[in-house]
């Protein structure tokens, strides 16, 4: 697919096994389920760095696994509370903070990143990665909302390969391939509709952020699950569509679907739609990236459609769930729009989490930030961070 952000992967030479990968957010729901496929298939694979950030034990436990020659944490603190996690015997590199996530990210020994840490912090270490023309394993869908063209200059410059592992995104690419893009009439992304589908106005203003969390069938972490329960989740996939396969917001349309097993479909001229089924479970889509084009088995248990027995599908309610249009609106805004909404959401979603404010209050901070803004040129990555850090500063200081 020509328009696609980078050299289409089944294009290129595929790595050879054994693989060394790089794991970015390894303490993360992506990380974790990424070191089960790896677990699995440990012939297949070389862990050379894992980072994580605030979950020390746990990256200490998967550190004393895998026995990485380099780590990553948020901070010196956190450099220092890790040493003497370790085991005896095994003295790793670690790095702190994002010039550590950046340097992991471009590491000669690793050709494979996996991409997973959770918003804007994904940015400068996708960036780096592309930078240093590495195969990229994408769990960050942020990095693309915020620097989209920034990112898909470097892999063209620098020779590298994203992989998606967003499970839509993914099911998008699996049905692209061997498809021409003039064939291409539009994409479809389903949502599952979060825990609040059907609900009422009155309904959404009382909602705690317990159960904000519960998604219905999904295992995600905390920040994914509000955005999902928003259906901001679905509105960033629609811009890193536009931004992954390089076409219009005209061209992308969203379903819910509650059952969460087709993960997307593709729309062709001809009026044929090709759908990607699965149980929904973030292994296989992983599984699918870090060992492409070579597909591998994992414990996850096979989808069996009679048992499932219905697929329903509806539209989404634009009137309870705005920030759906707030993203399309952001990306047909400009460049730097998206930087706003993603800055906005990110606050509004760790003040609700914090029970600062309302379920409703997000969308309503996510519009104020984006009406205050006005539109500028994206061209670099210090203009991407310094207009992520004012939108925070702003949403903030408007509560």
């Amino acid at each position: 697919m020509k328009t696609y952000i980078s050299s289409w992967p089944s294009d290129c030479p595929a790595l050879p096994f054994p693989r060394a990968i790089s794991i970015l957010g390894s303490t993360g729901s992506i990380g974790v389920s990424a070191l089960n496929v790896i677990e699995k298939h440990p012939d297949l694979f070389v862990v050379t760095a894992l980072a994580g950030a605030r979950n020390l034990r746990l990256l200490a436990e998967q550190a004393a696994r895998h026995r990485p020659p380099y780590l990553a944490v948020l901070d010196e603190d956190g450099v220092k509370a890790l040493r003497g996690l370790l085991p005896a015997g095994y003295f790793p590199r670690i790095l702190c903070g994002p010039e550590g996530y950046v340097a992991l990210a471009a590491l000669p020994e690793a050709p494979l990143v996996l991409s997973a840490i959770v918003g804007a912090a994904g940015f400068l270490p996708t960036l780096a990665a592309a930078q240093a023309g590495k195969v990229i394993a994408l769990a960050n869908k942020e990095a693309l909302v915020l620097g989209g063209p920034i990112i898909r200059r470097a892999c063209r410059e620098n020779g590298a390969i994203i992989l998606p592992v967003d499970s839509e995104h993914n099911a998008l690419f699996q049905a692209l391939a061997g498809h021409d893009a003039e064939d291409l009439r539009r994409l479809i992304l389903t949502a599952s509709g979060g825990p609040f589908r059907g609900k009422t106005l009155e309904f959404l203003r009382t909602v705690s952020p317990r159960q904000a969390l519960a998604h219905p069938n999904w295992s995600m972490g905390a920040k994914i699950s509000i955005d999902s329960a928003t259906l901001m989740n679905k509105g960033l996939e629609i811009i890193e569509a536009c931004r992954l396969y390089g076409i219009g917001m005209d061209r992308v349309d969203v379903v819910v679907h509650p059952q969460s097993i087709v993960h997307s479909l593709v729309e062709y001229t001809d009026g044929s739609q090709l759908a990607h089924l699965g149980t929904p479970d973030m292994r296989i889509p992983i599984a699918y990236c870090l060992c492409h084009p070579r597909r591998v088995e994992v414990d996850v248990p096979m989808l069996d459609l009679a048992a499932v027995g219905t697929l329903t599908f509806e539209e989404p309610d634009l009137s309870l769930f705005p920030c759906l249009n707030l993203a399309r609106e952001a990306y047909n805004a400009s460049d730097s729009h998206p930087i706003v909404l993603n800055a906005a959401n990110e606050v509004a979603v760790d003040l609700f989490l914090k029970e600062k404010i309302a379920f409703l209050d997000i969308p309503r901070l996510i519009e104020a930030a984006l009406a205050r803004h006005k539109a500028m040129e994206v061209s670099d990555p210090a203009t991407v961070l310094a207009l992520d850090a004012q939108a925070r500063a702003e949403t903030l200081a408007a509560l």
